[in-house]
């Protein structure tokens, strides 16, 4: 959908007239210097790439399975030959870019406490450049971390966990866990207790490595409960001295290790048996979900898996190689960003760490003034989840209704202008350079691709993203059971609502799905459960056989994971998701509701900032969970004069009732029918953060604990006591 605003006529031809100045002026030389480059050759315009057939079932059944148009025969599993455990991985990349900036931190210049006008007490940085390892010194951090490791016992085949937050340290130990053939058990640094005293447990693990923050704030407080540990390895510099664990608890820092590693190499320590190389079918990660359904499931990854993830990833990203940068800022211990951070490793990018409180500007724990990590690390590759995206969206569109009438009509005009170019395959130069500079700017002003993951991406934040940040935004689609791995969409499909076709190193099934009405003999287009094959599907759940009914083996030897998405599959060979079957309630009057729909199409109004639908068999109608934007509620309170605190607003029951008017309008706008609308809502004065417990790191919705969180509100929305 297209802007929409009263253009006003005079500026409306003073437009036109430019563009048409511009493009005039600028054939010639356009024509004169513009070249086909070498690895595009052949193919065409980026509209006739767009349009070409992606994939295609190579049984001619509906049902599939369906292969990229460079996989029909053969799907691929590694980037370059011999290259096929992790370790081999980074040894190849520090040998071809021994001297390239691998990765970087920001010196942190100053911290002081903020108070707000509530009493609030916010915590703001100032932060400095960049400091760079190069690849050959991260391999040598690495090499010496995990000699030190195996001097402190750690053994070859035998778990450690990893607790900490997005940073190069814990690509380092992670790296060194690799050349030592030491499975990495993965944890969100925001789960609770009880899931963290679940993964050691279960994993078994005596070694942890984790941030002095989380120590102090989490870890310690579980200890106990986690009798087999005893060693911790602390990334951060000091202190120097752990006092006050339990006994037969060793505190140690990461540089302490890494001495010991340094003096065993040099053959003044000794440890039982040496450094034991990984086989690709060696466990390399053992990742625990975020627990958005339950109890955290840890997911068997082995070597050859990630690999192969890896591989159909990078070959989504045109002209990938050492002259880009990498933002990372998504949780390491999530299968998008860790596979990410591999692609670029294994093509020699810089990857520059952030955090979502220091990425732009306007983030949280940046001092007003001073500059975010984008704009000083300007980034050229970059991944985000949609929320963020969405956020993105909400909040430049904010600055643009606060625009002039004449600064408004003309963005308007710009918008639509592009857009129209866009879908024709065309660039827009000028209005890049006059327009969208400053939006682009947020990001740094570099970024060249954004890839999507995690959920849904809505079709109005990626035309937006795409616009305005003047580059394509690639959805993709995966899981952790496939490493992350399933599709991307090309770069040069600018289509909206598909996450594109199927990677080379992977294959997709439909299954039809009966009780949901789904078949793959649907038209205009088969439909059914997502099925994905490959090399890249994972070795199953950490001892837990009875949910590894999901993976299973074909007649070839093909393993399989059943998602439990449904798809459909267009004529191009791109997959479109529409639904999901935990989703799916059944109304009392029979009707199906699919909640993540409902959510995916109300999250697009500007009222809304996260909201959660529910509903169950027994009741006759859908009931919905709000986080409001703080900004449009107070409006539209001061518009109804409804008085009083943020807190009040959000349980006043006149405010309800004026928030669900225009979520009822918003839901009619967007064709869902009657019985989908929420005919009730319950507004949350506080938003949903990993902190809380009620979303992912990746911020998808933990269903049952916003159930538990509002289960006197939904008694009370069903008319109960």
């Amino acid at each position: 959908m297209k802007l929409k605003e009263d253009l006003n006529p005079v500026l409306l031809l003073l437009f036109q007239v430019t563009v048409w100045l511009y493009s005039v002026l600028a054939f010639i030389p356009s024509y004169l210097f513009s070249s086909v480059s070498e690895s595009d050759a052949g193919l065409g315009s980026e509209q006739e790439r767009a349009q070409r057939l992606k994939a295609q079932s190579v049984t001619g059944r509906p049902a599939g399975p369906y292969r990229a148009m460079g996989a029909t025969k053969r799907l691929v599993s590694s980037l370059h030959p011999g290259v096929d455990t992790l370790d081999k991985v980074f040894e190849d990349a520090s040998r071809r870019f021994p001297d390239r900036d691998c990765l970087g931190t920001r010196e942190v210049v100053m911290e002081e406490d903020e108070r707000q006008n509530n009493g609030k007490v916010f915590k703001k940085v100032i932060l400095g450049q960049y400091r760079w390892l190069s690849y050959a010194e991260t391999h040598k951090a690495a090499a010496h971390f995990g000699s030190g490791l195996a001097a402190l016992g750690q053994r070859a085949h035998t778990n450690i966990a990893i607790f900490c937050e997005t940073r190069a340290e814990w690509v380092i130990a992670a790296q060194a866990c690799f050349m030592q053939n030491f499975p990495l058990v993965t944890l969100y640094s925001t789960l609770g207790g009880p899931a963290i005293t679940h993964g050691l447990n279960e994993t078994e693990v005596s070694h942890i490595i984790t941030s002095r923050e989380l120590l102090e704030t989490r870890l310690k407080f579980i200890l106990l409960e986690v009798p087999r540990l005893q060693h911790i390895i602390v990334v951060d510099d000091t202190p120097t001295k752990w006092p006050g664990y339990p006994r037969g608890i060793s505190v140690h820092n990461m540089a302490t290790v890494q001495e010991l590693g340094t003096k065993l190499e040099n053959g003044k320590h000794t440890v039982s048996r040496g450094r034991k190389q990984p086989m690709p079918s060696d466990i390399a990660v053992i990742m625990y979900t975020s627990g958005s359904t339950g109890v955290p499931k840890g997911v068997m990854i082995s070597h050859s898996n990630i690999i192969a993830g890896i591989t159909g990833m990078a070959e989504r990203i045109p002209n990938l190689g050492e002259d880009d940068t990498y933002i990372g800022y998504l949780p390491l211990a999530h299968v998008l960003e860790l596979s990410a951070e591999l692609v670029c490793v294994a093509h020699g990018c810089r990857i520059g760490y952030s955090s979502p409180q220091t990425l732009a500007d306007q983030s949280t724990k940046i001092k007003k003034g001073s500059k975010g990590d984008t704009s000083v690390l300007q980034p050229t590759l970059m991944a985000a989840v949609p929320e963020i995206m969405d956020r993105i969206y909400k909040n430049v569109m904010t600055k643009v209704e606060e625009m002039s009438s004449a600064q408004r009509t003309l963005f308007t005009l710009a918008y639509n202008y592009k857009l129209e170019q866009l879908s024709q395959g065309r660039s827009t130069p000028l209005c890049d350079n006059l327009v969208f500079k400053k939006v682009r700017s947020l990001l740094g002003g570099k970024t060249r691709v954004l890839l999507s993951g995690g959920a849904p991406l809505s079709a109005a934040t990626q035309r937006f993203m795409n616009v305005c940040f003047c580059c394509p935004v690639g959805q993709g689609y995966g899981l952790t059971e496939t490493c992350g791995a399933g599709t991307i969409s090309e770069m040069w499909d600018y289509s909206t609502g598909r996450v594109g076709g199927p990677l080379i190193c992977s294959e997709i099934k439909l299954k039809d799905w009966v009780e949901g009405g789904y078949h793959s003999t649907d038209t205009p287009n088969p439909q059914g459960e997502i099925l994905i094959g490959g090399p890249n599907v994972t070795m199953g759940y950490y001892k837990n056989e009875a949910k590894n009914q999901d993976f299973f083996v074909d007649d070839n030897g093909q393993r399989w994971f059943c998602t439990g998405d449904i798809g459909e599959v267009h004529p191009d060979g791109c997959l479109k998701i529409i639904d999901r079957k935990k989703d799916l309630v059944k109304l009392q009057a029979g009707e199906y509701v699919s909640l993540g729909k409902v959510e995916a199409m109300l999250k697009n109004c500007p009222l809304i900032d996260n909201i959660c639908a529910y509903a169950n068999s027994e009741e006759m109608y859908v009931i919905g969970f709000v986080v409001p934007n703080q900004k449009h509620l107070l409006s539209l309170a001061e518009q109804y004069c409804i008085r009083g605190s943020w807190e009040e607003l959000c349980n006043n029951a006149a405010m309800e009732g004026v928030v669900l008017q225009v979520i009822t309008e918003a839901a009619l706008s967007a064709q869902l029918e009657r019985f989908e609308i929420p005919r009730k809502i319950r507004l949350s004065p506080d938003p949903w953060t990993p902190e809380t417990g009620l979303v992912t790191d990746a911020f998808k919705l933990k269903r049952q604990q916003l159930k538990s969180k509002y289960q006197d509100d939904i008694e009370r929305m069903y008319g109960g006591k």
